[in-house]
């Protein structure tokens, strides 16, 4: 994008060796990322007129309008050159030809045609740069992405950690914060957001401390922000019971203390039994250290495990299971599905990919996937994800019964405050650890209901 910034302010350099500038340069990425800010900064930054559409604005309900407007675009750009096109949505107009409905099918072919054919008109050192946005690749007409139309492909991915911390210092100038407030600890809470979640945060956080009715936003209020956005607001009006209660109580200490125990997963920070969102009727937070883009075959057991540690406690404590453990079972399954089939984790079934492209869908809709292996192979990769799972299910049973006594402890705790944090279960742990002369039996939840009282 400096490139193209340099171009158009001094395109001699460029052509005076018979280069060419990229004619089209497309910003792939997903929501939220920034594209079209990113677009609109190039044009503030080159200071040239800036076209800007949405790729909607082109699909008319009168065939030959789309096409129409395309050419009165290029015209105008032409005559404004040097300047920026910038098409928003690009994937409403350029969507891959030969398959979808029928009504307005041919409207919108023929504004994508007259688009193929104005990327290819005009001179390429005239200094009109077409920038176009989207969030579905995968669906865009394979002529649009050849060299000498879209000739850069930009990856507007999620920030990193320092690039969530720079984003969040652009906010966070808009309002008063506190002097202590550490942006750093921020941003490591903030793993997968985008800008405009962040943006979105900030203002959570302004709005909290105008509720408490403080002079400016802490860590507190961030904090809590977080929680809001990542898991609901509190439902402090839902009502739970208080045999229900306890039974959400071991289920997230379950998960809690197997995150602990084992080696290479994310800190606990907090664990709450306070209902929040949809269905959340609690959750358990871990933040990680740092940003990861490989997981090992251990560190995908070890989060099967955990996310299993939920339902291990509760036939441990209660020798019964509830309903509670549904998402966790379907993240766990999903997990082990991804190593058997994508990742090559599996022994029986060795080094192979057995997923479906995910492109494939629309770009040749007539592929059939269920082709792709035989019902042997099937029967043996459902076979290999029941074993990860009932492995790993073991292994956070194991882990709980022997620390039987902190779950117990832990729980008692959690019930009354509703809320623990992650440092004060490991000083629980070194506490009961020390005095190991403590009987699991004097705190046996032999009367439930006195317990849960």
């Amino acid at each position: 994008l400096v490139e193209v910034i340099d171009f158009l302010k001094e395109p001699e350099r460029f052509t005076s060796i018979g280069g060419q500038i990229p004619r089209g340069t497309l910003l792939v990425g997903p929501p939220g990322t920034g594209k079209t800010l990113l677009a609109k900064a190039v044009a503030g930054e080159s200071k040239v007129p800036f076209f800007s559409l949405s790729g909607s604005e082109f699909v008319e309900m009168f065939v030959g309008l789309g096409a129409a407007r395309v050419r009165d675009l290029f015209k105008q750009a032409k005559e404004k050159a040097p300047c920026i096109i910038f098409i928003d949505e690009l994937d409403a107009v350029g969507k891959a030809r030969g398959f979808g409905a029928v009504g307005g099918h041919d409207e919108r072919e023929q504004t994508l045609n007259q688009l193929l054919v104005e990327l290819d008109g005009f001179d390429p050192n005239m200094g009109v740069i077409l920038i176009a946005a989207t969030n579905r690749p995968e669906i865009l007409d394979p002529a649009l992405l050849r060299p000498g139309r879209f000739d850069r492909q930009i990856l507007v991915d999620r920030p990193d950690k320092p690039g969530r911390r720079d984003i969040l210092n652009v906010h966070l100038k808009k309002i008063t914060v506190a002097k202590n407030l550490d942006v750093d600890t921020l941003a490591g809470m903030t793993p997968g957001m985008v800008g405009a979640d962040l943006a979105n945060l900030v203002n959570e956080a302004a709005l909290l401390s105008v509720r408490r009715k403080k002079v400016e936003v802490g860590m507190a209020e961030f904090e809590e922000a977080v929680e809001r956005v990542v898991a609901g607001l509190e439902k402090k009006n839902r009502l739970i019971n208080p045999v229900e209660k306890e039974i959400v109580a071991y289920h997230e200490l379950g998960h809690a203390i197997v995150a602990m125990t084992l080696p290479e997963t994310d800190p606990v920070q907090k664990i709450s039994i306070i209902p929040r969102g949809i269905a959340a009727l609690g959750y358990t937070m871990q933040v990680p250290t740092e940003d990861r883009f490989l997981m090992r075959r251990k560190e995908l057991l070890n989060r099967i495990a955990t996310l299993l540690g939920g339902r291990a406690a509760e036939e441990i404590i209660f020798d019964d299971i509830s309903t509670g453990a549904q998402n966790d079972l379907s993240r766990a399954t999903d997990i082990a599905r991804s190593m058997v089939k994508e990742y090559g984790m599996s022994g029986n079934l060795g080094q192979v990919f057995f997923a479906h492209k995910k492109q494939n869908q629309f770009l040749n809709p007539t592929q059939e996937g269920s082709g792709d292996y035989s019902a042997m192979t099937a029967h043996l990769i459902d076979k290999e994800i029941r074993q990860i799972i009932d492995e790993q299910y073991e292994r956070a049973l194991e882990i709980l019964r022997s620390k039987r006594t902190i779950l117990i402890r832990a729980a008692k705790s959690l019930m009354e405050s509703e809320t623990i944090q992650g440092e004060e279960l490991v000083a629980l742990e070194a506490a009961v650890s020390k005095h190991s002369d403590f009987s699991d039996d004097t705190d046996a939840p032999d009367d439930r209901n006195a317990l849960a009282a």
